[in-house]
């Protein structure tokens, strides 16, 4: 087995200093366990809290130890028998390329791995749009933000894994999107998507180009914001949102690294427009993935929710992957493909 694992915290941006390569030979396997090799990787930004050595909801990478994350590979060699060799799994033991489950072992991340069923969508849709990153989008949006038909939801980062996703459920369930990407050419993706207004956060304030966006579709303001960046888009969603708009707070990109103070300026919004804002985080909602499952399969079925990824090629790519999320190198899913 070959591993990344975590050499040194980071100081602000992560870099390849940060991250050192280990090999382990890989054991017998014991009673009910089984080996899977892992074909796709998925690097999220929720992994730059768990490079601090601070209190989170999510434990710590230990300095050393084999880091986690989403994965799906194939069992190769079993013991088990709900488990049998050429079953496909989803599980936790990611920054690898194989990894042992099952008997006494603690599943990484205290999630046990799941065999995947048979959707008939590609296996790396279930880092993706089918994933944690399609579920974070359905449950935020439907769940939390309780957004409904004829709607106006602004999402941050749309062009990204969840983003984009929010913005396609949204349009298929008949809501108003307005999104914002970084440059022209994540817009014309964004804008591709259904989105009825895109802002581009590179080439000016968001503000103005939200309350213009606004202002072309005919609405007087936001019912839903869905949050994946913090900061200016976090102020400009309190300052154009409709009286009981709802927040949901998915991931604030724009402060893992640097801790910056957080613009405020419309932060009294929230009194007088009665603004509920909710953060939440995927495991929230375990008990309804079923749920989930069957509606995100046939959004993909229908053709109404497209998966895209940016995909680097081999487990030696799985840092550089990582820290290009923080530069927006990605559209879509940024995945590794082993």
């Amino acid at each position: 087995m070959r591993a990344w694992t975590l050499a040194s915290r980071p100081a602000g941006l992560p870099n390849d200093s940060n991250f050192a390569m280990i090999e382990a030979p890989d054991a017998p396997l014991g009673p009910n366990e089984f080996r899977v090799a892992n074909s796709w990787l998925s690097v999220d930004p929720y992994m730059r809290g768990r490079m601090n050595d601070a209190k989170s909801y999510a434990d710590p990478f230990m300095l050393g130890e084999p880091m986690t994350g989403g994965a799906v590979g194939t069992v190769t060699e079993s013991n088990n028998a709900d488990f049998p060799v050429g079953a496909k799994v989803l599980h936790m033991a990611g920054w690898r390329d194989s990894a042992v489950f099952g008997g006494d072992k603690t599943p990484p991340a205290g999630m046990p791995p799941v065999k995947l069923p048979d959707l008939g969508v590609p296996d790396q849709h279930w880092l993706s749009i089918i994933g944690m990153p399609g579920g974070t989008a359905w449950f935020g949006l439907l769940k939390v933000a309780e957004a409904k038909a004829g709607e106006v939801i602004f999402v941050s980062a749309a062009a990204g894994a969840v983003g984009s996703t929010v913005t396609q459920i949204a349009k298929a369930k008949g809501m108003k999107v307005i999104g914002s990407a970084g440059g022209a050419e994540k817009c014309a993706w964004v804008k591709e998507l259904g989105a009825d207004a895109v802002i581009d956060y590179k080439s000016g304030k968001v503000l103005p180009q939200l309350m213009a966006a606004l202002k072309d579709m005919g609405e007087s303001g936001i019912d839903v914001y869905f949050d994946n960046v913090g900061g200016e888009h976090f102020d400009a969603a309190l300052a154009t949102s409709n009286e009981w708009a709802r927040f949901a707070i998915c991931g604030m990109i724009d402060v893992y690294n640097d801790f910056k103070a957080q613009p405020m300026q419309y932060l009294p919004m929230i009194i007088g427009k009665r603004i509920m804002i909710k953060g939440f985080l995927y495991p929230d909602f375990y008990a309804q993935v079923p749920e989930f499952n069957a509606d995100m399969a046939g959004l993909i079925q229908s053709g109404a929710v497209k998966g895209r990824e940016t995909v680097k090629d081999g487990l030696e790519k799985t840092p550089e992957a990582f820290i290009g999320l923080f530069s927006g190198e990605n559209t879509g899913k940024m995945l590794v493909k082993l």
